[in-house]
């Protein structure tokens, strides 16, 4: 395990966990944020690393978003938060890797942003999201354009408007959340879900997640008419991969993974 500026790192079987660690409220500054950007762009550098959970230390905070004491402090709402934005990865260019949020707790302003950023979410029972900023006389940027098109948008706007709480089973009617589970079995169950996704082949994992990017602003049919043009498209159904999943299927074995 490796510890940073505010967070900490354990990278066992494939899975890296990032532990947000910077209480009381595991809140991030800018000097965080460029930490943990430098630490998501070297695992796409790390053929050791599949996934990546993201969760924060305690049960009572996932993270409160923006820390408000470095604001008080002189630091800007449009600081420079790092090679992949506010949170770390949220902007990584070309991110290949899966994260999955394990929501331990609050997740408050730009930390509700993070877990929206993420690929999967697992949420604790106790979980809550909400979006204070409007009540602060600020904006909650990334999540005024991403939550309107992941739940109805009279939802969203409640949310994003007048701040109020929705807990993790909400969440999860809505769609927002992939499971929800009792706090003691939210690392085991995030775990299981990155063990699972481990079983696909890295490339189609990341031309899964470089499809979705590049058509989020495509009607169907241009997205259709376009994926197969697309440089991962193709890396993952020309590979050696791609070969090795027929054999084993054929050989009724697991396939053996080498990512080309």
């Amino acid at each position: 395990m490796t510890e940073q500026q505010g967070f900490r790192v354990e990278i066992d079987g494939g899975i890296a966990v990032v532990t947000i660690d910077r209480p009381k409220a595991n809140a991030l500054d800018a000097g965080t944020s460029c930490a943990l950007g430098d630490t998501f762009a070297g695992f796409e550098r790390d053929p050791s690393v599949r996934v990546v959970i993201i969760t924060g230390a305690g049960e009572r905070f996932f993270s409160a978003g923006w820390d408000l004491g470095a604001a008080g402090e002189g630091e800007s709402f449009d600081a420079d938060y790092g090679v992949g934005g506010f949170g770390g990865f949220p902007d990584l260019p070309n991110r290949s890797k899966p994260v999955i949020a394990a929501v331990n707790g609050m997740a408050v302003g730009g930390g509700f942003e993070i877990a929206l950023a993420a690929d999967l979410i697992v949420a604790a029972e106790h979980a809550q999201f909400f979006l204070p900023e409007a009540a602060l006389g600020i904006l909650a940027d990334a999540a005024s354009v991403k939550l309107p098109r992941l739940v109805p948008p009279h939802i969203a706007r409640e949310l994003l408007l007048a701040g109020r709480r929705m807990g993790a089973p909400e969440a999860a009617r809505w769609g927002l959340v992939n499971r929800v589970v009792a706090a003691e079995e939210l690392m085991p169950a995030a775990r299981q879900l990155a063990v699972q996704v481990m079983k696909s082949a890295p490339l189609s994992v990341a031309a899964v997640l470089d499809i979705g990017r590049r058509t989020a602003q495509m009607n169907e049919v241009e997205a259709m008419q376009s994926i197969k043009g697309f440089e991962s498209y193709r890396r993952a159904i020309d590979s050696d991969d791609a070969a090795e999943g027929n054999a084993a299927y054929a050989e009724k074995r697991d396939p053996i993974w080498r990512g080309n």
